[in-house]
């Protein structure tokens, strides 16, 4: 089985792991810790090296 992601197909016989990144000042979580475009794509790169294949 595969699922289409934005024109790549990726594999989903083996599981996937997704990151999650919470940008609103409200967040359950962080409590909006990426408030501009920098500190969000720093925690996107840090997420895939740690492996999400998806965010």
């Amino acid at each position: 089985m595969t699922i289409n992601c934005n024109g790549k197909l990726i594999s989903l016989e083996r599981p996937k792991i997704m990151g999650i990144l919470n940008v609103t000042p409200d967040s359950f979580f962080d409590g909006g810790k990426y408030k501009d475009e920098a500190s969000v794509l720093n925690q996107v790169d840090k997420m895939l090296i740690e492996g999400a294949t998806f965010i």
